[in-house]
């Protein structure tokens, strides 16, 4: 009897245990699930017209399109960047828009960016006593972009406002299902030290050889992604993290 009992109450100790290790354990706000055998259902759009449940291109299914006439040139001795674009897009949406949003990644070097605020890196207590002038107690590096114009297909400007890394521009009437919009934007920036703030572009000097060679990335305004989930994806840059870009075509014209 005392057998019985005893196999009994190891039975029920070893189900409660397995139970409990099968049972995910749900994540908070502040944790991610990390259970080897989550479901993707909360990760997935519901399926629906535009995509089915096994997340293929439904009937519906449509994506923006942006096609970039670009010209820049590069000012090596003041190691400034000059640009002027035409951007032709096209609304393959079944909805109306009345406005357009423009990525501007390179703000993220402006003076007045927040992105400072948003930063948990420490300052590297190794850094030597003269990078470390240079990158905290001399002025502030502006290297933003300087937005010259935005014009419309006629040369008239468009409305639009520029919002740390995202700029608004307000169309004059609705862009309908098919229907095309060119607009063209001139610009100019300072092109950053990689050496002092390791960003994801920049130049380095070179005293020896006495030239710079450059490494740049977003250096024009680009348009934002449009979809029928999040509508426009127009979530600040603060300097890490990577974004989907609407398909198009590019001619691109470098002196």
């Amino acid at each position: 009897m005392k057998k019985n009992q005893l196999f009994l109450s190891l039975l029920i100790i070893i189900s409660t245990s397995i139970f409990a290790q099968e049972t995910p354990k749900p994540a908070t706000s502040n944790e991610k699930n990390t259970d080897k055998f989550k479901q993707m259902y909360d990760l997935l759009a519901t399926p629906n017209m535009y995509r089915t449940a096994s997340g293929t291109p439904g009937p519906e299914y449509y994506q923006q399109q942006a096609d970039y006439k670009i010209d820049v040139e590069l000012d090596d001795k003041n190691t400034k960047l000059y640009g002027s674009e035409t951007i032709t897009y096209t609304n393959n949406a079944k909805e109306s828009l009345d406005y357009l949003w423009v990525q501007l990644d390179q703000n993220q070097q402006s003076r007045k960016s927040l992105s400072p605020l948003v930063e948990s890196n420490k300052t590297d207590p190794a850094v030597d006593v003269a990078r470390f002038s240079r990158k905290y107690l001399e002025a502030d590096f502006d290297g933003g972009f300087n937005i010259e114009y935005v014009k419309d297909a006629l040369g008239k400007p468009m409305t639009y406002t520029i919002n740390q890394t995202m700029m608004r521009i307000e169309l004059p009437k609705l862009l309908k299902y098919g229907e095309k919009i060119a607009f063209s934007i001139k610009w100019n920036y300072l092109i950053n030290n990689y050496t002092l703030d390791n960003g994801r572009s920049g130049y380095e000097h070179f005293d020896k050889d006495g030239n710079n060679l450059y490494i740049l990335a977003q250096f024009y305004p680009r348009m934002a992604v449009y979809n029928d989930v999040e509508g426009w994806q127009n979530m600040q840059f603060w300097g890490s993290g990577e974004f989907a870009l609407p398909f198009g075509n590019f001619e691109v014209n470098i002196t």
